[in-house]
């Protein structure tokens, strides 16, 4: 019988050589070589033990945990502090620092704006390395759930009225009790019963010192009042495709070359039609006259494509019609699943649509049109003006619509209507910017173009979502959160630079 060597896993003290242990090519030593190479002079203004007090652990150590961890899917502060204490791997990147949790969360937490600073180090680090295209920029932006409770959402109106409601079900009970027996104090010291009316008490304190704090509720975009939230009033409810959730967009810029991103920041809005402008504004610098800006539907509105032609932008972006309009896409409705009869969430059928102006045939000489059944409309001396322009109005002769077999599609009210009335401009409004970019994005050019978005944004999202393990954002404020955002765009930024370094 064959005979092996023992395999003993016990535990013991072995030699190791804490330098050796970062790879070359490796993520852990390209993180370690790179940081070292870049200004964290912006982590300074925290520390005030120039003269006094103990000293603190290094920011270069800290932020090379941070981004190590943060490349293995470790997000909690715990998690990180475990593993600059047990991995090899984060004892050699530390020196075998052995930062505290709390230590590990502060530094996150507190320092956006250094985070900021050392993005656009890196950034600049890989422009020189020619991994910076600027032919094309492609916008996206994932909604994840923050450290917020959806449930304490809510106007100020609400809110209201819910603490009013828990000081009347807090009062009813203890009028309850004290109703039963007047001389039993036994009863109104019921543990349970008493335990509840203080909880009711406490939570509707806490409501009304909220609203004592915040006098006025969040304003929307459109002058609409926006819900606020007690437990992070700068998060926001936002709609995605598995449910409502309480959290914050995090948006990036990409650019194509090398799918870098070269602006990522977080958002308290489930608007990305908001976030447009902003978020171009941010990467102004990086970008040049001639890069093109692809985005989605969600992004398209005719008052941000107004904005991007005032600016002189060349941009890209989608409308909800988009792929309907493309034939390659014209039998994809038969490969998707069939939605649950049980839970149905599509639309009810609308109304069918009417016949239009546009399907009114006018006369040379405006002196009729002729309807899509072939009959004469004639004027009727009445003109008016549609939304600034002049337009005629014409009307069907008495007796013209009462047998004709386009009624239901031509009347509103078919069984009441006598006869159709049209009004057709006398001089059609230009084509709008949004006419603009439907024309640009049907082009063969436009459909090239945006295609290449898919590729350049939509691989980025995978690599930050499922390879870095991000399903939602572990801090509160909307500063915290950037920070963190920024913080996950910095670590795939540095791969991307790691294995290009290794590739060439």
């Amino acid at each position: 019988m064959a005979r092996y060597r023992h395999i003993d896993m016990s535990p013991r003290l072995l030699p190791v050589d804490l330098q050796a242990q970062l790879v070359p090519g490796s993520f852990a030593h390209a993180v370690h070589h790179l940081v070292d190479q870049l200004d964290l002079s912006a982590f300074d203004a925290h520390y005030r033990n120039d003269d006094s007090g103990a000293p603190a652990h290094a920011p270069t150590m800290l932020l090379k945990a941070v981004l190590l961890a943060y490349s293995q899917g470790m997000v909690s502060s715990r998690s990180i502090e475990r593993a600059c204490r047990d991995n090899v791997l984060f004892i050699a990147l530390t020196g075998d620092a052995k930062p505290h949790f709390t230590t590990i969360a502060d530094f996150v937490s507190r320092s956006r704006g250094a985070i900021a600073t050392v993005f656009a180090q890196v950034l600049t680090l890989l422009d020189g390395e020619g991994l910076i295209g600027r032919q094309m920029f492609a916008i996206d932006g994932v909604k994840l759930p923050s450290n917020a409770s959806k449930h304490r959402s809510g106007t100020r109106a609400e809110f209201l009225a819910q603490a009013q409601k828990m000081e009347r079900a807090a009062t009813t009970m203890l009028e309850r009790h004290q109703a039963n027996d007047a001389g039993a104090a036994e009863d109104v010291r019921d543990a349970k019963a008493a335990e509840r009316i203080e909880r009711l008490t406490r939570e509707a304190t806490k409501i009304r010192q909220w609203l004592a704090d915040h006098p006025q509720d969040r304003p929307g975009s459109r002058g609409k009042v926006r819900k606020s939230n007690r437990t992070d009033n700068e998060s926001a409810k936002l709609a995605t495709d598995k449910g409502v959730i309480q959290g914050y967009c995090g948006v990036a810029v990409v650019d194509a070359r090398h799918q870098v991103i070269v602006e990522a920041s977080a958002h308290g809005t489930g608007a990305e039609q908001e976030l447009l402008l902003p978020v171009l504004d941010a990467c102004a610098e990086q970008r040049t006259a001639s890069t093109l800006i692809t985005a989605d539907a969600g992004y398209h509105s005719e008052a941000n494509l107004a904005a991007l032609a005032d600016q002189g932008i060349d941009a890209l972006i989608a409308d909800h019609a988009m792929r309907r309009r493309d034939e390659r896409f014209a039998g994809q409705d038969e490969r998707l699943a069939k939605p649950d009869p049980l839970h149905d969430k599509s639309r009810t059928p609308g109304k069918p649509r009417l016949f239009g102006s546009e399907d009114f045939i006018i006369a040379p000489d405006q002196s009729h049109v002729i309807c899509p059944a072939g009959k004469r409309l004639h004027r009727n001396g009445k003109d008016c003006t549609i939304g600034g322009y002049a337009a005629i109005k014409f009307r069907a002769p008495d007796g013209a619509c009462k047998d004709c077999p386009l009624r239901a599609k031509c009347l509103r009210k078919p069984e009441t209507t006598r006869s159709r009335q049209v009004a057709v401009l006398t001089r059609k409004a230009g084509p709008t910017h949004s006419q603009r970019m439907r024309e640009r994005i049907d082009s063969a050019w436009g459909r090239e173009q945006y295609g290449r978005r898919f590729a350049t944004v939509e691989p980025v999202f995978g690599n930050v979502r499922a390879n870095k393990r991000l399903n939602r954002f572990t801090l509160r404020g909307q500063a915290k959160v950037d920070g963190q955002w920024k913080l996950f765009a910095l670590v795939h930024n540095i791969e991307k630079w790691a294995n290009y370094r290794k590739a060439a």
